[in-house]
């Protein structure tokens, strides 16, 4: 199935080929940075993904020359005197259901970082399940600049990547952190020449697009819980879930096609 790209207000671009749905943040302007429009946007965007049987992966990416620049401080301007707005509320109604959503979608999400991630928008990317980065791509946690902490996720998912330490420096000093050092860190899973990302991007969401999908969805949910787990509830966990996948219609294809020695044909289910 294909679509052609839809579009809301034009701040996101959806399209679906190949089994991938493919969501571009579409504000190159602004660095592609989030304003309530453009959530709403994402999250009708995610929707529509998931409730299309044919896609088994989702490629997230950015317009222009940054993936994305976190929110839109614009949308965030103070009167003189004024208490400010109230932050916790847009992070509850917007990235937190957003990180959770991607932390949990039932497949494999691939996100394509073509330049800056800053703010809310590295913690977003770093949210996906697998990341790639053009080789001119950075990452910067840049709430310390404006006295604010990481969110999307970002105090949660810094130090389980790249250790307490670096989590801490990278939060309190703000610096620039290039692709390649994301990749030596294992913040990513790999850097790609500027030109080829979204040609090996495509070609990884394809390729899980066709692989086992339920089953990768079970690992997505089991290697999510680890970091949390003990080691008894993780092996409970392991049980409950391989039993799952074991009665699955894609294991039952992928012994028959082993013992056949032919390329199995999974369906996602």
């Amino acid at each position: 199935m294909t679509t052609d790209p839809m579009t809301t207000e034009q701040s996101i671009l959806l399209e679906i080929a190949d089994g991938v749905a493919t969501i571009t943040l579409n504000r190159p302007d602004r660095l592609n940075s989030f304003n309530d429009a453009m959530h709403e946007a994402l999250r009708q965007a995610i929707a529509t993904a998931r409730g299309d049987a044919s896609v088994r992966c989702l490629l997230l990416t950015g317009a222009g020359r940054g993936f994305c620049a976190g929110q839109d401080l614009s949308d965030r301007k103070m009167a003189p005197g004024s208490e400010g707005p109230d932050l916790g509320a847009t992070i509850e109604a917007n990235y937190n259901p957003l990180v959770r959503t991607l932390r949990t979608l039932p497949m494999p999400v691939v996100c394509a970082v073509n330049g800056v991630a800053a703010g809310a928008g590295a913690n977003i990317a770093l949210a996906c399940d697998i990341v790639l980065a053009a080789r001119s791509a950075s990452f910067i946690q840049a709430f310390c600049k404006l006295g604010l902490i990481p969110d999307g996720g970002g105090t949660w998912s810094l130090p389980r990547l790249v250790g307490h330490a670096r989590a801490m420096g990278l939060a309190m000093l703000g610096d620039k952190v290039p692709a390649e050092q994301a990749e030596a860190w294992g913040m990513i899973w790999k850097v790609v020449d500027d030109d080829r990302l979204m040609e090996e991007a495509g070609r990884l969401a394809r390729h899980l697009a066709t692989q086992p999908t339920h089953g990768l969805a079970l690992t997505k949910q089991a290697l999510n819980a680890s970091s949390t787990n003990g080691l008894d509830a993780q092996l409970d966990l392991e049980r409950d879930l391989q039993r799952e996948a074991g009665r699955s219609r894609d294991y039952r294809e992928g012994v028959a096609a082993f013992m056949e020695k032919r390329t199995p044909k999974f369906e996602g289910r």
